[in-house]
């Protein structure tokens, strides 16, 4: 990709970085940049334990906006998981559906981590969200292992295998996923608020008539 892109150009420094700091696999996630495009990346990451994602690996597309780190990425998840819906834009306090809720400290690193961390989370009728029974998911999971991308191969080998150590998280990428669960907790408190009070209204207004 050399010369292809403009070195000046303050996203492409940093999406350049991260894929320096991202080039070693965890046992938690691994994610790159395609060789002829620097703004698409594909992503694996582990199904946290002790969720009905354990065991499985879900692989994804990372799309970053020309304005990449002032504005937030669009996700895709390409594996099924019973959580999100595949081949369609996730809708997280992550992603591209609330630029208002994007912080540019965040990177694709605190995105994979955050995705994770959503995953057991109630989909609350999102965009992009699947509410399947616990056992559906699990049998995804184990599905999953054997999942192969056109471009990446097989998923599996990946990431490091689980008997090496992962990368901690930095005070600052933990304190940064926190933010954002709680956040995510927070559109979803708020849209259960307006729901409330929308059925509150509706009632009031057929008590009236």
């Amino acid at each position: 990709m050399d010369g292809k892109y403009n070195a000046k150009s303050p996203a492409v420094k940093r999406i350049m970085r991260e894929a320096c700091e991202l080039q070693a696999a965890t046992d938690h996630y691994w994610a790159r940049p395609l060789e002829d495009n620097l703004f698409e990346w594909h992503f694996t990451v582990r199904g946290p334990s002790g969720t009905d994602f354990e065991g499985g690996l879900y692989h994804g597309r990372i799309l970053l906006p020309p304005e990449y780190p002032m504005k937030p990425p669009n996700i895709i998840l390409l594996t099924p998981s019973g959580r999100f819906e595949v081949n369609k834009k996730i809708c997280l306090s992550i992603s591209g559906h609330h630029p208002e809720t994007w912080q540019p400290s965040w990177s694709i690193r605190t995105a994979l981590l955050a995705l994770v961390a959503f995953m057991p989370t109630d989909g609350q009728g999102t965009i992009g969200a699947l509410d399947y029974t616990p056992e559906e998911r699990q049998v995804l999971a184990k599905r999953s292992a054997n999942w192969s991308c056109d471009q990446c191969g097989h998923i599996a080998g990946h990431l490091a295998s689980s008997d090496e150590e992962a990368a901690p998280l930095s005070t600052e990428e933990s304190e940064l996923v926190g933010q954002i669960t709680f956040k995510e907790e927070d559109n979803a408190a708020a849209a259960a608020a307006t729901a409330s009070q929308n059925n509150r209204y509706f009632n009031f207004k057929l008590f009236v008539y």
